[in-house]
């Protein structure tokens, strides 16, 4: 009882820290504008809050469902992958339904990464794509991403150099926390390398839906061949607004699917079924909610960036996702990430994530999430404007 070895490969989570100086001066009385976690506040659509009540109220429905998702729930899944992507999935053996993008990510690695097996993750990254590899045992290698980084050089010379050869790879874009997106042809390179190389691929495709500008994110099973060595995963947290409904699917490589049904299987019955009924509505409802939920975001966004950068915090608007990467400005990059997140609660009012709770090197930027309305992040930027 004195030591769980898998436990101690897992560091202390450093957004603690600055949770704890966020709670205290909350409990003082202090109000303090929450830009930290990425919690969706948007309530979800009525017409899917709707079928969830209906369906709650049949009794058939309370018993236990199905590990892998319902068959109309998959279907839908399907369903929905052929119109927005023109991409052909069979529901039966490339399509799970799991508990959010998340827990689907994280099960999936424990179903087929062994003790040394090396994975490839960016750095910064959404911390269960590299701590689920702890979980499982495996061999973590972080690729560093960023600006002013070749990623295909970096994953040729990190390949060079890693014995045993890597045996997967985990990516995500639109990326969080760092917002950066990419086109058709970066997944193509991916394809190319990672068959080259005999590289199982995972994408976390969450932030599909937040995109803005004009920008059309490309689903990574679009290209040819991507279906031979990975699997793509969606949430309908962000699209739908349903973070707390822990909806999400694993589509793609049978042989994936089938470990991931695997394990799931001795792990859980499934969702609630009313939740996996309401989440066919959503699927196959219209699709205006999920633009009108991008509508709000581009607005936080637009007030967040566009009043950061008025007080001389300059920065690019993203393309994609609910949140804002920003560096540190020059005059307190010594500080690094946390000390400067504890700095704009204890003096501006304002919380953030520090960045480098995404990996090491993310530790010269701060993560804004745009989870309150226009006038709260306006009244967090005078807050910001008194330390600048």
């Amino acid at each position: 009882m004195k030591e769980f070895t898998r436990m101690s490969r897992l560091p202390p989570y450093v957004f603690a820290t600055v949770n704890k100086i966020k709670m205290d001066a909350r409990h003082r009385g202090e109000d303090i504008i929450d830009l930290g976690m990425g919690n969706p506040d948007i309530p979800t659509p009525k017409h899917i809050v709707d079928k969830l009540i209906e369906a709650s109220q049949k009794g058939h429905n309370h018993r236990y469902s199905a590990s892998m998702g319902i068959t109309k729930l998959r279907n839908a899944i399907s369903d929905w992958y052929k119109r927005r992507f023109g991409v052909y999935l069979d529901p039966d053996e490339e399509v799970i339904a799991t508990m959010g993008a998340k827990e689907g990510l994280a099960h999936l690695v424990l179903a087929t990464i062994s003790p040394g097996d090396v994975v490839f993750a960016p750095n910064p990254t959404y911390p269960i794509h590299p701590y689920s590899v702890i979980i499982a045992g495996g061999d973590l290698r972080s690729i560093p991403i960023g600006k002013d980084r070749d990623f295909f050089e970096d994953l040729l010379s990190a390949t060079k150099q890693t014995w045993p050869s890597p045996k997967m790879l985990i990516i995500s874009y639109p990326h969080n926390p760092t917002t950066a997106v990419v086109e058709k042809v970066f997944f193509e390179k991916i394809v190319e390398f990672c068959k080259e190389h005999d590289i199982i691929v995972i994408h976390d495709f969450a932030y599909a839906d937040l995109v803005f500008d004009g920008y059309k994110p490309p689903s990574f099973l679009e290209i040819p061949g991507a279906k031979d060595i990975g699997v793509e995963l969606f949430s309908l947290s962000k699209s739908y607004s349903m973070p707390g409904w822990r909806v999400g699917f694993c589509v793609g490589n049978p042989l994936l699917i089938a470990a991931l049904k695997r394990i799931k299987s001795y792990l859980d019955y499934g969702m609630f079924q009313p939740i996996q009924i309401a989440s066919i509505i959503a699927l196959n409802g219209p699709y205006d909610c999920v633009e009108e939920i991008v509508g709000i975001y581009r607005e936080r966004r637009d007030a967040l960036v566009d009043g950061l950068n008025r007080i001389g915090w300059q920065m690019e608007k993203p393309k994609a996702t609910m949140f804002v990467w920003a560096r540190i400005p020059e005059q307190f990059k010594h500080m690094g990430s946390i000390e400067f997140s504890k700095m704009l609660i204890e003096k501006a009012r304002v919380a953030v994530s520090p960045g480098i709770g995404f990996g090491e090197y993310g530790d010269e930027y701060v993560r804004f999430a745009l989870v309150e309305n226009p006038h709260r992040i306006r009244q967090g930027i005078k807050g910001i404007k008194g330390i600048m």
